[in-house]
């Protein structure tokens, strides 16, 4: 396999676990009542509140607020839908660096700066909302822990690039007068 070849494949695959993961974080956000109702289940029988007590505290307040907003403003719940949906979307502008990374570095060096503004959003709203500084370190690990395959694809495709025969833009045709 060719240095070229074996450059595309590793881009591919990091892209490629970015993406599930970036669509997973975004199909989460749509059954979050149920997902909550199902976490503190779930860390009730393992008896999380005696070992954990601000976490099991703090996952008891989140369910409760997301029930009294599922039965009496649902509307509310339409924003995560939206944080969903913008996961989705997302995701799919991956597709243009997996089809071609050099001319798309820019959708993956976007990304990266998406990441490092999740730091400011985290410990900016995080207190004005009310929210434990753990749990906005855990927030803050989403873009710490996305920014590390990004940048992974992003020394791989300037090696890609390094590699490709540089071929000037071609001029835009002339406009008939």
């Amino acid at each position: 396999m060719s240095d070229r070849a074996a450059l595309l494949k590793g881009i591919r695959a990091w892209l490629i676990l970015f993406v599930v993961c970036l669509v997973l974080s975004g199909a989460t956000a749509f059954p979050l009542v149920h997902e909550l109702r199902w976490t503190e289940s779930l860390l009730t029988s393992l008896n999380t509140g005696d070992h954990l007590p601000a976490l099991m505290d703090w996952i008891q307040r989140i369910r409760q607020g997301l029930d009294t907003a599922d039965a009496e403003y649902p509307f509310l719940l339409y924003g995560t839908d939206w944080l969903a949906f913008a996961h989705l979307v997302i995701a799919v502008a991956f597709y243009g660096p997996y089809r071609d990374p050099v001319r798309n570095i820019w959708v993956i060096e976007f990304a990266m700066i998406a990441c490092v503004a999740v730091v400011p959003l985290a410990l900016i709203c995080g207190p004005i909302r009310g929210i434990p500084i753990w749990w906005q370190l855990i927030d803050i690990s989403f873009g710490v822990f996305g920014i590390l395959p990004l940048y992974a694809v992003r020394r791989r495709i300037k090696r890609l690039e390094a590699l490709t025969p540089y071929a000037p833009p071609s001029a835009p045709a002339a406009l008939p007068a």
